[in-house]
């Protein structure tokens, strides 16, 4: 049969005391290490999908051909297998982990393989390429010299 509490003698509850108080703050460290050390994780920016310029979307028309709309916007990512007659142009942007992704969605409707339609389901316009941010060391698009006059 075990001791009760009151009967260890006063050296030995000392120390089980000790090392009880020890382990609940080592326990307290190791949690705030675990909350904390997530934080510091390097997330990288991931960004996938059609990025499509403003310009583009604006210049975009009905009556446009197939190979007008590839041109000027480019091959959607994920063709439709089983409507030929739609593209999707989608557009993801997740910079860190506590940002909130920037999503876009363009779909483009064909009739007789012009455009018929299309919808540009996020009314916010895309920033110009110059202005996006992008990966350190990643070389943007050329900047044009101003024209002389």
């Amino acid at each position: 049969m075990r001791p009760r509490f009151a009967e260890i003698p006063a050296t030995r509850r000392l120390a089980l005391f000790k090392s009880m108080a020890k382990s609940v703050v080592l326990s307290a460290a190791l949690v705030a290490a675990a909350v904390a050390l997530p934080g510091c994780v390097y997330r990288m920016t991931i960004q996938q999908g059609n990025f499509l310029e403003e310009r583009a979307i604006t210049q975009l028309q009905v009556g446009m051909t197939r190979s007008q709309v590839r041109y000027l916007l480019g091959t959607p990512m994920v063709p439709d297998a089983f409507d030929k007659d739609r593209w999707d142009y989608l557009y993801y942007l997740k910079k860190g982990r506590l940002h909130k992704p920037d999503q876009r969605h363009l779909i483009v409707y064909f009739q007789d393989d012009k455009v018929s339609r299309f919808d540009n389901q996020d009314a916010r316009p895309m920033p110009p390429a110059e202005q996006r941010q992008t990966e350190p060391g990643v070389v943007g698009p050329p900047k044009t010299p101003p024209a002389s006059t």
